[in-house]
């Protein structure tokens, strides 16, 4: 049976009034570790606030860094894309380049064709009027045939000076084959009437500068080049080097028209020729180095060439090249970067239009783009043909070049000169001059072929046998030698890249000249042999 349990108190009951005390003092100290809790809990709330606020500004940091990396990986594509779209204007001009030699080349097959097809047909005719004629006439006397009178020049060959081959005119010569100068106005020669280049029997005359260039140099190498028995037919010291508004007449004119471009004015549109060339002052060509010496100088003006062949780099020839008088630069000229192989100094700058524009749109990230600058540099420009006449003429303008089928060849000409031209420092070169160095030292064999007309030296060539006529003592550097194959192309190539003999160039016509010059002592070529212990 279950008995309810009787409630007891504690052994010892405090009194009431005790116990509320108790009670209150429990109380007090509970409220006083709750408020201790509050405080370590608002404390660790704060630390871990502190922590978190830390952790954003780390991760605020992060996203910055982040963004920065994401934005400077951004700018090294946008770079990039940009390079590449260089390298792809520079490729589109190099392939347009290839096919326009390459266009120019099929269409002098296709007009070498066309002239043997015409003349088959002649043949064909005049087989057939004969037959016709048959016994009924007696037998007619041979057609005429017209020779060209022995040429007075002489052209440099690796063996010495030889008289030019003399080339005989087609029979019964029509008014555009004929050797001798045309008269009538109305009539325009063209290059596709002729299946190799034409000599005419004025073909060596040349516009003379009275007086011509003087020197009081001893070991001059104008001296030198009248005394060797190579030499002493072939170098004109006195020869009209530059054209300008006083050698532009009207006889002129119909004189260089028998001449294709860059060796006279074939072709070309004379309207648009004088409008060009009638901008130049006349050049007092007698001082043009001399009077830019300082008093007491030398009376020798040394000069220096500079290429852009790979055989300069590393070279460590650059204080050697500034040390000259004057230093002659052309078309792709980079500097910076290179001081110690090429110099920094330049006193001329040698291009043709295309060679400038090329250089630019694929040298314009090394750091070339524009002319060199400088108040004492002189520009001298190798006229090529309609091209550069527009190119000038959108130049005078202040204009874009429009008249191109070019895409990368549309742009404003004097961007290249930064709008800081001075024509007293320009310079155009005569085509007399241009086709006096093709015909007595650079005369290729290309000439008596279909591809004639395509043919010219290269723009360092030009520039180096321009200043063998400027100057008493000229050096060299960066041109074609014996073992070019042991060296890129160019002296800033970043890679190795083979040399490419274009067909409307003959490299190694070039460098057999450049090596007879050295040897006769007319220039001094930079070279490197394989061996160590040769000399240069």
């Amino acid at each position: 049976m279950l008995q309810k349990a009787i409630p007891h108190r504690p052994i010892m009951e405090l009194p009431p009034r005790v116990q509320d005390k108790e009670k209150t003092s429990v109380r007090t100290e509970l409220l006083g570790l709750q408020n201790q809790d509050s405080e370590a809990a608002r404390a660790d709330r704060e630390e871990k606030t502190s922590v978190r606020t830390e952790e954003l500004g780390l991760q605020n940091q992060d996203s910055e860094a982040a963004r920065a990396d994401r934005e400077e990986k951004m700018s090294v594509r946008t770079e990039e894309l940009s390079l590449q779209n260089q390298d792809s204007e520079a490729a589109r001009a190099d392939r347009e380049e290839k096919m326009s030699v390459r266009t120019e080349e099929l269409s002098l097959q296709n007009q070498d064709s066309e002239a043997a097809r015409a003349d088959r047909e002649e043949k064909r005719k005049e087989t057939t009027t004969r037959t016709a004629l048959g016994k009924r006439q007696s037998v007619t006397e041979p057609a005429t045939k017209t020779l060209v009178p022995e040429s007075r020049g002489k052209m440099l060959t690796a063996t010495g000076a030889v008289p030019a081959k003399d080339k005989e005119a087609p029979a019964n010569p029509s008014p555009a084959s004929s050797p001798h100068r045309t008269t009538q106005r109305g009539q325009r020669l063209k290059a596709s009437n002729f299946k190799s280049e034409p000599r005419w029997d004025f073909e060596e005359e040349y516009s003379l500068d009275v007086g011509g260039l003087q020197t009081t140099c001893p070991d001059s190498l104008k001296i030198r080049a009248s005394k060797s028995p190579r030499l002493q037919n072939i170098f004109l010291p006195n020869l009209t080097l530059f054209l300008d508004s006083g050698h532009f007449t009207q006889s002129e004119w119909d004189r260089l028209e028998h001449f294709a471009p860059p060796f006279g004015f074939m072709e070309l549109n004379q309207s648009l020729v004088q409008k060009v060339v009638t901008r130049f002052p006349p050049v007092p060509q007698q001082q043009l180095l001399l009077a830019s010496l300082p008093s007491g100088n030398s009376s020798c003006i040394t000069c220096a060439v500079v290429g852009n062949g790979g055989i300069l780099n590393d070279s460590h020839v650059g204080r050697e090249i500034d040390s000259h008088d004057y230093v002659f630069r052309l078309s792709g000229a980079v500097i910076k970067g290179y001081e110690q192989d090429v110099g920094t100094r330049t006193s001329f700058y040698g291009f043709t239009a295309f060679s400038l524009v090329q250089s630019i749109l694929i040298l314009g990230r090394r750091g070339f783009q524009h002319v060199p600058l400088g108040k004492d540099i002189r520009y001298l420009h190798f006229l090529e043909g309609t091209r550069d006449y527009e190119w000038l003429e959108a130049m005078f303008l202040n204009q874009t070049l429009a008249k191109t089928k070019l895409s990368w060849f549309r742009h404003r000409p004097q961007d290249a000169f930064q709008d800081a031209l001075d024509m007293d420092r320009y310079l155009l070169l005569h085509p007399d001059f241009i086709r006096y160095m093709k015909n007595r030292f650079l005369r290729s064999k290309t000439l008596d072929t279909a591809r004639w007309r395509i043919y010219r030296p290269t723009t360092g060539a030009l520039l180096l046998l321009t200043a063998l006529h400027l100057c008493d003592k000229v050096s060299a550097y960066g041109f074609i030698t014996q073992g070019h194959e042991r060296f890129s192309d160019h002296y800033y190539d970043k890679s190795w890249k083979r040399l490419v003999f274009y067909i409307n160039h003959d490299f190694k016509l070039e460098r057999a000249v450049w090596k007879l010059l050295h040897d006769e002592g007319i220039i001094r070529l930079y070279q490197r042999p394989e061996n160590p212990k040769e000399k240069n």
